[in-house]
């Protein structure tokens, strides 16, 4: 399955400024795919090992002799190591925490080599007090599959280059097509396993089987790795997040996971659920103005979850609610439409905000800022009047509005609606409009 990342690892690999890479990303996002695939592609060989239950790779790091590691990982991988031209991977490398603070020597003694790591969770081991890299390496991050991704794994590359062409009304033509595979990927979801299976068998009863296994391994991975004060809180965030999507008013409230619950009691746990790549937090702006970081108000935010299709199977929804009834688009709120909306954008390298204003019922589903801001309403329902939106374009007048909904392509000056199927295309038609000014 094709993933836009490779193109980052290929512009990793041929830097002249190059350091060890880690790649960052939720449990089976697909990163160890993706690393084999890389190595076996772009390399004359790979030395791959696996530090998870690897007694050996635990008494390797007594110090950080980059000649004597590499002697070592050549021995344990059975690879002759060359500069240049083999791909070193160390994977669950959070088994052996040591293994990244090596990076830094690999970065200062070593350069000539080309060094990944990865490893499930990864982002909780950077905060294990073992001496993390700094400024020693790149990091790329791993999402579940976009839209466009599934398309692409689907078999409907002649779809996804009619896309690419970017004739937005011809493509609105199409519509009937993308919208049953946009049902589909609201179903599947984007976690590579996933994908893969029901592609091949159209099970739906087995790809909702995956999806709960891979629930109940994160939940696994909250008794393993979680603090034992926090376990408790962890679980009830991570629980919390359907039915706080299902709200009209999607921004996070405390007090509904329990009475008289505070942000002190539970900052700790969302944090751990973001740090791990499990959760997505969008924070909201005071003001729709640049820089938006400027105006960030970090105590008010929705929470996401990685994934649609997690949703999906977290929330027990029906395969038929999906895939048959339109309500999908429009029942519990939009939860799904703006989950959607937020993995395609944050899978984009997109930093979505959302808008509130004091003391008011306006508000903006989410805000970009690219050489200027966009705002921006997802409608999931056939209602598509944006009351906030023209407001906030009213108040800015060299501010364009963007509607996401299941409507064709339209252009009206002040606002342009875009289908849902088209979003992640047209926000590269924008980043590279912003590149090219």
């Amino acid at each position: 399955m094709y993933r836009t990342v490779y193109e980052d690892l290929l512009k990793w690999k041929n830097s002249i400024y190059r350091k060890p890479l880690i790649l960052n990303g939720a449990r089976q996002t697909g990163k160890t795919w993706l690393l084999k695939e890389f190595g076996k592609k772009e390399y004359k060989n790979m030395a791959y090992i696996n530090c998870d239950n690897n007694p050996a790779m635990q008494n390797v790091f007594t110090d950080f002799d980059t000649s004597r590691l590499i002697r070592i990982f050549s021995a344990l991988s059975g690879e002759t190591i060359k500069p240049n031209s083999t791909l070193i991977v160390l994977d669950e490398v959070q088994q052996v925490p040591l293994a990244l603070t090596s990076l830094k020597y690999f970065c200062e003694n070593a350069p000539e080599y080309h060094i990944a790591v990865a490893g499930s969770l990864l982002g909780i081991g950077l905060h294990s007090g073992t001496g993390f890299p700094v400024g020693k390496v790149e990091e790329i991050n791993i999402f579940p599959m976009s839209f466009m991704e599934f398309l692409l794994a689907s078999g409907n590359s002649n779809l996804t280059e009619l896309i690419h062409e970017r004739n937005w009304e011809y493509i609105s033509a199409l519509s009937p097509k993308l919208e049953d595979l946009l049902r589909q990927y609201y179903f599947v979801g984007g976690m590579p396993e996933v994908v893969d299976y029901y592609l091949k068998t159209q099970d739906l009863n087995g790809t909702r089987a995956i999806q709960k296994r891979i629930i109940k391994n994160y939940r696994a991975d909250f008794s393993k790795h979680v603090p034992a004060n926090q376990l408790t809180k962890v679980e009830m965030v991570w629980n919390s997040i359907p039915s706080q999507l299902a709200k009209e008013n999607k921004k996070f409230i405390y007090s509904m996971l329990k009475k008289g619950a505070r942000a002190k009691e539970f900052e700790d746990a969302i944090q751990w659920l973001h740090d791990a790549g499990l959760i997505y937090k969008v924070e909201r702006v005071k003001s729709v103005s640049m820089p938006l970081k400027f105006y960030e108000d970090f105590g008010v935010f929705k929470l996401f979850l990685s994934d649609l299709g997690l949703l999906g199977a977290l929330s027990d929804v029906n395969a038929k609610d999906i895939l048959i009834d339109n309500k999908i688009f429009s029942e519990y709120k939009g939860a799904f439409t703006e989950q959607y909306v937020a993995q395609q954008l944050i899978s984009n390298k997109e930093h979505p905000y959302y808008y509130s204003k004091d003391n008011s019922s306006l508000e903006l589903d989410f805000v970009i800022q690219k050489d200027k801001v966009f705002p921006i309403e997802v409608k999931a329902e056939e209602n598509v009047r944006s009351k906030s939106l023209k407001t906030v374009v009213d108040e800015n007048k060299d501010m364009v509005g963007w509607r996401f909904s299941m409507n064709g392509y339209i252009d009206q000056g002040w606002l342009v609606n875009i289908p849902l199927y088209l979003i992640e295309e047209w926000v590269k038609s924008k980043s590279e409009d912003n590149s090219v000014s």
